[in-house]
């Protein structure tokens, strides 16, 4: 048998097709990068979609993807926030701390995905259980983010991806007229 995809391919194929079919539409003349808001999620699309970890359901730099391994991009996500920071999803604190002088957490979520916020201060320790929504510590200052933002990171086995398709805001893909 010829398999088109390897396992963790599949893995990812599988979330963001759930995440696009239980995701609400993207506001209409939005582009990507700008900052605006994301129309509210359905009650449905809340119990699997991610928690808007600052908040506020504001995207003010998109996910850009590199080219190749190390090539430039941004490899996450930088959305509006308030004081109070919040577990996308359930999980257990991987790391908590300064990393190049900026303060982060690490969130394992099971089954090869891990999310990171930063700049975050106060987060609970290495080990600690968090639950979707729960408070995990307050907005500081510093990183690559523009004040007032939290920086949204998400891995699958290693490999970022979008945490908008987590978050049920990725744009979907539209078919254009052929002729």
């Amino acid at each position: 048998m010829i398999r088109l995809f390897s396992p963790r391919a599949r893995r990812v194929i599988a979330l963001l097709a759930i995440a696009f079919a239980l995701s609400p539409a993207p506001p209409v003349g939005a582009a990507p990068g700008d900052a605006s808001a994301v129309g509210d999620a359905s009650p449905t699309a809340d119990a699997v979609a991610w928690a808007w970890p600052g908040g506020l359901r504001v995207v003010v730099r998109a996910y850009e993807p590199p080219a190749h391994a190390y090539g430039p991009g941004h490899r996450g996500v930088d959305l509006g926030a308030g004081g109070v920071i919040v577990a996308p999803a359930d999980g257990v604190v991987a790391f908590s701390g300064s990393v190049a002088g900026r303060p982060l957490v690490t969130i394992d979520h099971g089954g090869g995905l891990v999310s990171t916020l930063e700049p975050v201060a106060g987060a609970p320790p290495a080990g600690t259980a968090v639950a979707r929504g729960q408070e995990i510590g307050e907005l500081a200052e510093g990183g690559h983010a523009r004040a007032g933002t939290v920086h949204l990171g998400a891995r699958l086995d290693g490999a970022y991806i979008n945490p908008l398709a987590l978050l049920g805001a990725a744009e979907r893909p539209v078919l254009l007229p052929c002729c």
